[in-house]
């Protein structure tokens, strides 16, 4: 396999990526799948994984890093937009369809994280993805507003719009406006603010586990505004007749959005559970995602034709 760094326009910002290519020698273009990355993350990280495994079993695969973050362009660094993380995963797929190693008529999406319920709009609205596969999915901006549990009191969100808007005030006045830090100091904060979720992510991103210097670890404050009225899964039933896999953790705080997603959904589709998984253990644990992967790769197989 061969990963060739890459770049490509999301909506006139430089995105970049690493395009993987299978080592087996193809009868003509193969099947390729868009792999994004969870928030705050890079492609270097858990979609990288995926994107490498996938890869490794005949498809071709693009990991990218969202416009605003990692090595991609965009200013303010941080900011997290979601219409333009959809238009980031739309621009991978014509990316791909460019490709002469790519059968444009087979492209697939797999969403990470807060890309999997990005890839959900995206898919929607976008009839070249074949088919959608997503991991841990949650929608980000339900996560801010209800907690990565559902059950956040309202009060803390609106507290955060408070913050936004001041932010967008000393913007205006010239001044440097503050970030929102996604992490505290120590995994036991962490686990203080956020239970066994927030530890998890703190050990992934800030520790040797998951850590890259290009996962920044903050926001900017008015991506929070921009969250405030985004639903990632109003759009669902667009995706119509086109293959749904949802893969989740059976201990995922998170997986009643994937419940809520996969309700919405009226074409084929399967929710596959990865038993004694967390939502964060789907990023890199080797006895859980070698699973996911597994069937990750069938469903695409199965609906993308073979890889080889």
């Amino acid at each position: 396999m061969s990963k060739i760094d890459v770049t490509f326009p999301s909506a006139g910002i430089p995105l970049a990526a690493h395009l993987h290519l299978p080592d087996a020698p193809a009868e003509g273009p193969r099947p390729a799948i868009v792999v994004g990355h969870p928030g705050t993350g890079v492609k270097e990280q858990a979609a990288g994984l995926y994107a490498r495994d996938l890869a490794a079993r005949g498809f071709i695969t693009l990991a990218y890093d969202a416009a605003y973050q990692g090595e991609s362009g965009g200013e303010p660094r941080g900011l997290e937009n979601p219409a333009q993380r959809v238009e980031d995963i739309k621009a991978a797929v014509s990316f791909l369809s460019g490709r002469s190693e790519v059968d444009p008529e087979r492209i697939g999406v797999l969403g990470i994280c807060a890309s999997g319920g990005y890839a959900l709009a995206a898919t929607a609205g976008d009839r070249r993805v074949r088919a959608l596969a997503t991991v841990s999915a949650v929608d980000v901006a339900r996560q801010f507003r209800l907690g990565a549990d559902g059950t956040q009191d309202p009060a803390v969100f609106l507290g955060m719009l408070d913050a936004a808007a001041h932010a967008r005030t000393v913007a205006a006045r010239g001044e440097e406006p503050p970030v929102l830090t996604l992490f505290p100091g120590t995994v036991e904060q962490a686990y203080a603010l956020g239970g066994e979720h927030g530890a998890e992510g703190f050990e992934y991103y800030r520790t040797e586990r998951g850590l890259h210097p290009r996962s920044a670890g903050f926001l900017t404050w008015d991506s929070v505004d921009k969250m405030a009225a985004f639903d990632a899964f109003a759009p669902i039933p667009l995706i119509g007749g086109r293959p749904l896999l949802m893969v989740v953790g059976s201990r995922a705080v998170t997986s009643w959005m994937s419940v809520a997603a996969f309700q919405r959904a009226t074409g084929p589709k399967e929710i596959c559970w990865i038993d004694g998984a967390s939502h964060v253990d789907l990023y890199d644990r080797k006895q859980y995602v070698d699973v996911a992967v597994e069937r990750i790769a069938g469903f695409f197989g199965e609906n993308l034709g073979q890889a080889a």
